[in-house]
């Protein structure tokens, strides 16, 4: 009990006194299982930028989706540029219903899709090998191989590689240009 008390004093002195996420035991394991995943919040009206058309744009960093697209692409869009920026993490952005502090390439690419309701649960490469439809899409297509995945939404690349990019920042980024397809299988979501 002692050392439980010790850590709530540390806590209050670093002003860490918010409330855990709601957690239970796990059932079998004694491994700790959260109640309820974080919800993913929608996009502020000012955090849904458009340009006329049917491309989606780059201005300032900041992806903007085309007019003409249909809303759950534009929502993809909206949601991806939420976490541009954010670090590369192995692993990232599966375990906490989509939230996470960094992203992996898989987590990158169901971070988006979710945000465009086109996906429940996250995905790694390989799981999304067998996700959507073959081929690719008229506005979303994720390449994806047992090692990574990317998407291109609306003629926006979002990847967490570098390839292609002179800025060779790592993490999830909107890429200025497409990179090869060689080694990757086209999927897209069924009507987009």
């Amino acid at each position: 009990m002692r050392g439980k008390s010790l850590m709530v004093m540390c806590m209050v002195a670093l002003g860490l006194t918010a409330a855990p996420a709601a957690q239970a035991e796990g059932p079998a394991t004694g491994g700790l299982a959260y109640a309820d995943p974080p919800v993913v919040p929608a996009p502020a009206v000012a955090d849904r930028p458009t340009v006329p058309g049917a491309v989606a744009q780059l201005v300032d960093g900041v992806a903007h989706a085309p007019e003409a697209a249909p809303e759950p692409v534009k929502k993809a869009i909206w949601a991806a540029n939420a976490i541009v920026r954010h670090p590369y993490r192995y692993g990232g952005g599966h375990a906490r219903g989509f939230v996470d502090h960094g992203y992996d390439c898989s987590g990158t690419v169901s971070f988006a899709l979710h945000g465009g309701d086109l996906l429940d649960s996250p995905l790694d490469s390989s799981s999304f090998l067998r996700w959507g439809e073959a081929g690719a899409g008229d506005w979303i297509t994720v390449y994806t191989n047992p090692g990574h995945a990317y998407a291109v939404l609306a003629g926006l690349r979002l990847d967490t590689s570098a390839a292609g990019d002179r800025g060779g920042a790592r993490g999830p980024r909107w890429r200025p240009a497409l990179r090869s397809t060689r080694g990757f299988k086209a999927r897209h979501p069924a009507g987009f």
